[in-house]
Order: structure tokens, then sequence, then C-alpha cells
């Protein structure tokens, strides 16, 4: 039996990480542990993830930084990275087990975004299809992948930003992921908040100055005044 590690890296999620850990699906086709890397919270996040029986790794605040440290504490054969905003389909962790068992190294699943806008639904199917046509994955998909690859590769990136489309090219190099067609569902709280079509506008133009070779910090610092 595969031991698989789940890692959900949290800033200030107290008011879903509780949540997010409860309704993870149960399994008995893996090992399953839950690692909550948190980024320096100034809410209840550890202590609620505790409360839940997750493991709480403190690590630097950074989603890439709390991703590989919750990756360094895991003691799975599998890695399984989770937004606390994000909920798993009721079979993901057999999905996962079957596309590994079939040799796949790493993947992805589809997504659908919830929220009232009918443009989120556009969205995801427009993700989904890039991301089945490029072999690129986004945080947003829950990207799971070998142990033996993630270290081969050193993990995500040091970056503030497209740490999640770096680790996916690079991963890319070395296999095309399995994409997975059962949908995660995330949050579109932060679309709806800050006006989808602002959004939409916003994430191409960071990932086209990215494509460019443009710093990630830069991209960071212009995407969290919209997005905090």
């Amino acid at each position: 039996m595969r031991r698989l590690s789940v890692v959900l890296p949290a800033l200030n999620e107290a008011a879903t990480i509780g949540e997010a850990l409860s309704r993870m699906p149960a399994t008995d086709v893996c090992d399953m542990e839950r690692i909550v890397a948190d980024g320096g919270s100034l809410d209840d996040t550890a202590s609620l993830a505790a409360a839940q029986g997750a493991r709480v790794v403190r690590a630097p605040r950074g989603r890439a930084l709390q991703m590989n440290a919750g990756a360094q504490a895991a003691t799975g054969d599998v890695l399984l990275f989770l937004h606390a905003d994000t909920q798993l389909p009721p079979d993901a962790f057999a999905r996962i087990d079957r596309a590994i068992a079939a040799g796949a190294q790493w993947g992805r699943f589809d997504v659908r975004i919830e929220g009232r806008h009918p443009l989120l639904a556009v969205v995801a199917a427009m993700m989904n299809l890039r991301s089945r046509l490029t072999g690129i994955a986004t945080g947003d998909q829950a990207i799971f992948c070998t142990r033996a690859l993630f270290d081969a590769l050193d993990g995500y990136a040091p970056i503030a930003l497209m740490e999640d489309i770096d680790f996916s090219t690079r991963a890319r190099s070395r296999s095309r992921p399995a994409c997975l067609r059962a949908r995660v569902i995330t949050s579109g709280r932060r679309w709806e908040r800050q006006g989808v079509l602002r959004t939409i506008v916003l994430m191409w133009r960071l990932r086209l100055r990215y494509f460019f070779g443009a710093d990630p910090g830069d991209l960071a610092r212009d995407y969290r005044p919209h997005h905090e």
C-alpha cells in the first residue's frame, strides 16, 4: 500500500482550514497523512489544523517555500499539493493511486470554479483544456507527484509567484502528466471579489510577463494588491 502525503500550504485560513481537512475523502487504497504548512498565520489556522489531526509544519511565508517545507516533513511515496479552498472529489485518492500504478510520475485534476458568475465555468473549461494540451498545471488543479520525481526536481523553485507553472514545466520535461478528468472544486471567492474579467486580464498579463522573463518577485508585487 502506497503512502500518500497531502500537503496544504496555508496562511490565515482559520475560516476554511477545519472544513478543508474534515471534508477530505476517506481512503482504503493508500495510507494517507495530512500536513498543513503554515506560513506564519496570525489567526488560529495552526491550532485548528492540529485539532483536526493534521501535522502542522512552520515555514517561511510563500506558497513554494511552504509546500517544500511540507514535502520535507512528509513520509509519503506520493505527494499531493492541495489549496485550503479546494475540495477533492470523493474518489481522488483511488484515482491518484491508479494513475501512479499505471506509470504516471505526476498529474493533476480537472477543476470546477465554484461561484455564481457564469464566466467561471468558461474559465475552468479553458484551464482544463489548456492544461491538457500543454501539460502545464496550476495549483488549483491539485498537483500530485511521486516523491522520487519531486526530489529529482529539487521541489518547487523558491519563487514568489508562478511556482506551479515552473514546477509543471520541469516535471513535463521528464514525463507527461496524468490529466485526471475528475474535478476538484475550488472557490471562486477571489475571482468574484476582484471581478472575473479583471482577474482574467490580470492573470494573462502576469503569465505573459513571466513567459518573457519577468522576475517572479515583481509579478508577485503586482498580484498581491488584487488578492489580499
